[in-house]
């Protein structure tokens, strides 16, 4: 089963948009179209698909549109063997850093530079051939799939060689050999002037430590003229503090007295109410408590009183009302009167029933009416039964009256109750009046003779009293606190003078002229100390100056790098000799073995096409020793390609390009032969004979054929009528 380009799917590429080309046949196709068309355009974008996209460089047109990216894809079919067509296989491109996408095994055998070689056949491509000596050589070598010919890689051997042997000149063995000992020399010259920097290294290093000793004997110098200054200025400070203390805890001192004479008089001025007086915040809380509760409890008395005054005078005036009302004359005859008529009611309505009901009976009897004899004897019940209720009636004794007894009976017994309720109201307020005399008597608030208010009014001065005698003693207290604070203060100045004239290493009598002397000695070491370190400073920026140009000058390690670096390419390029010297050998035979069986057949197949190209003009094409080209044609002349006319020539590369595809049928095998109008500088005759040929191709690999000529068309068609047609 092999594999034959079925459709061509451009989605964006160029002026192009969403483009499809096909369905393309397994042999001889041929794709026509005027100019402009997009014939060139189809071609390239098989090509970019392929092997990748156009750098945009130069003014070569790369397609690239203008508000997207390339992409398209192209199906391959696969053909069996007895002609039918498999299921298709899609290759596609967008981005050339995505790589071709789908089944790249179409493109395995073959790269770009034998694709363009041999499989893009244009007629700029056969033009820009005619010049080229070693033509045939790298028609061959695409072939085998190895993109340069034999010749001109042995060329290129012997020329490296040459150049890797020369006496002089860039990159040869002898010159970096001379190199690598001047490189030598320079390094030991300056390891000679390194050894002397080592040494002031040294020196410099020593100075560092001493001058960091010094500078730090100097800091401390410094430190203690500091420390022995605020320690001058501290001093003073401290006895001008001490004689401001002593002074305010005299002044405090006198003030105390006068307060101490002061409390003693609020004390002795005391009276009856110095009890009250005396009592602290709590114990006067805890009275004034008491006497509210009194106070509510004396009120509620007092409340519950007038209350049950108020009931008792309603209760009487009810109770009267009901008296008088049972009394009245009015009541009595309405009442008897009442009961006269209901005792006639209730003699006459049963003697009518018992009348009525005794001939009703007897004539039913009479006539044997059972109607009539029940309806009597009914009638007589009914009788009976109201004259029990007359006699009920009559002895039933009269409501009105029994209802105005209860409510007069009622009336007396709430009165009763109410009388009792105010007598015993009274009495609980006389025992709280009674108990509230008592407690404020037992409390020292006998003066208020039981009154609340007036016991109240008591506390208060009491309060204001005490308020007073209480400001006196915070007064006191607060004298006796600031002479403490005072003390205390003084004390610890005492103490931050000692521990000044300490640290100055001082007694404590010393005064500020000895502080004064202390300074003036420690200001003429620092002096001595500090002239020291301005020598070791001006040795050492001598030194640092001397090295850090040192520093600066990597010439020792330029020079290592350079001698490393020569080092390096002498071995790269003696290990370079010996693959050179070995390729040269190998290839001295493998050019004596590729021109004994490719070169043969390749050329015997190119001289056959050429000749029948040429109608027989030309009947032989082969190589000379120098590698160019050399046509023969019928009477035996032999020309250099260079001599030939343009159609000619261009046969000629056609004949080489068919021969090479026919006798590498493994290389490319899925790939189509792309032709773009390569038949324009050919005439009618050699025109025919050319469409032939690519119909012998087609019958090995699949052509493509663009052209904007009819008459190639016409040609193709004679010479394969099964081809395949397409129009753009």
């Amino acid at each position: 089963m092999s594999r034959f380009l079925r459709h061509i799917y451009m989605e964006s590429f160029g002026a192009a948009r969403d483009f499809n080309l096909g369905p393309l046949g397994p042999g001889l196709n041929v794709v026509f179209g005027p100019n402009e068309a997009g014939k060139s355009t189809v071609a390239s974008f098989i090509d970019g698909v392929l092997f990748g996209w156009d750098k945009a460089h130069g003014v070569r047109n790369t397609y690239l549109p203008v508000d997207g990216e390339r992409a398209g894809s192209l199906e391959f079919g696969n053909r069996g063997v007895d002609g039918s067509v498999g299921q298709s296989v899609i290759v596609s491109r967008r981005r050339d850093e995505a790589g071709l996408q789908g089944d790249a095994s179409v493109i395995a055998d073959i790269n770009s530079a034998t694709y363009r070689t041999m499989f893009w056949l244009t007629s700029d491509e056969l033009r820009s051939l005619r010049n080229t000596s070693d033509v045939t050589a790298r028609l061959l070598a695409a072939g085998s799939a190895t993109g340069s010919s034999p010749s001109s890689a042995y060329v290129e051997v012997e020329q490296r060689i040459a150049a890797l042997t020369a006496p002089a000149g860039d990159g040869s063995i002898q010159a970096l050999k001379c190199e690598l000992d001047v490189r030598a020399a320079q390094i030991a010259s300056a390891s000679e002037n390194l050894a002397l920097l080592k040494q002031q290294d040294r020196e410099r290093r020593e100075l560092v430590e001493a001058r960091a000793a010094a500078r730090a004997r100097l800091d401390g110098e410094n430190a203690q003229i500091e420390s022995l200054r605020i320690a001058y200025a501290r001093l003073d400070a401290l006895d001008a503090q001490v004689k401001a203390h002593e002074a305010e805890l005299d002044a405090l001192e006198v003030e105390r007295v006068q307060a101490d004479a002061e409390m003693a008089a609020k004390r002795e001025t005391g009276d009856a109410g110095e009890r009250l007086v005396m009592l602290d915040a709590t114990a006067e809380r805890s009275l004034r408590d008491a006497i509210d509760e009194l106070a509510d409890e004396q009120a509620r008395a007092a409340r519950a009183v007038d209350i049950a005054r108020e009931n008792s005078a309603a209760s009487s005036a009810t109770y009267e009302a009901l008296v008088e009302i049972g009394d009245g004359p009015d009541d009595a005859s309405k009442s008897g009167a009442a009961r006269g008529l209901r005792r006639v009611a209730a003699f006459l309505l049963p003697l009518v029933f018992i009348v009525a009901s005794v001939p009703v009976f007897m004539y039913g009897r009479e006539t044997r009416s059972l109607s009539f004899t029940v309806f009597g004897i009914a009638l007589l019940v009914f009788a009976g039964l109201l004259a029990v209720g007359a006699l009920a009636v009559i002895l039933r004794p009269d409501k009105h009256t029994e209802l105005l007894e209860g409510r007069r009976k009622d009336a007396q017994w709430v009165m009763v109750q109410d009388q009792k309720k105010l007598d015993a109201s009274m009495r609980v307020k006389e025992d709280v009046d009674r108990r509230i005399t008592a407690f404020l008597a037992d409390s020292g608030l006998g003066a208020a003779e039981g009154s609340v208010r007036r016991a109240r009014a008591l506390l208060d001065d009491a309060q204001a009293a005490r308020s007073q005698l209480n400001m006196a003693s915070q007064r006191l207290s607060s004298l006796e606190l600031r002479i403490q604070n005072e003390a205390a203060a003084l004390d610890g100045l005492h103490q931050d003078r000692a521990d000044v004239l300490a640290g100055c290493e001082l007694s404590y009598d010393a005064s500020l002229r000895d502080v004064d002397e202390h300074i003036r000695n420690a200001v003429a070491q620092r002096d001595a100390l500090s002239m020291s370190l301005d020598d070791m400073n001006q040795r050492f920026m001598a030194l640092d100056k001397r090295l850090d140009q040192a520093l600066v000058d990597c010439s020792l390690d330029e020079l290592k790098l350079a001698f490393h670096q020569t080092s390096c390419q002498l071995r790269e390029r003696k290990h370079e000799l010996v693959i050179l010297l070995l390729a040269k050998r190998l290839l001295e035979k493998s050019i004596v073995a590729w021109e004994s069986r490719s070169q043969p057949e390749v050329y015997a197949q190119a001289s056959r096409i050429f000749s029948e190209l040429t109608n027989g003009a030309w009947r032989s094409v082969d190589m000379a020793g120098d590698g160019s080209l050399i046509a023969t044609d019928a009477v035996g002349a032999q020309r250099d390609v260079r001599h030939l006319s343009l159609g000619t020539c261009q046969q000629l590369y056609l004949a080489l390009r068919v021969a090479m595809l026919l006798q590498a049928t493994m290389v490319g095998r899925d790939i189509p032969i792309i032709a773009d109008d390569i038949l324009v500088h050919f005439d009618a005759d050699r025109r025919a004979c050319a469409a032939r040929v690519l119909a012998e191709l087609a019958s090995k690999r699949q052509v493509i054929v663009f052209t904007c000529h009819r008459e190639t068309v016409h040609a193709l068609r004679l010479a394969d009528s099964s081809l395949t047609y397409l129009e753009l």
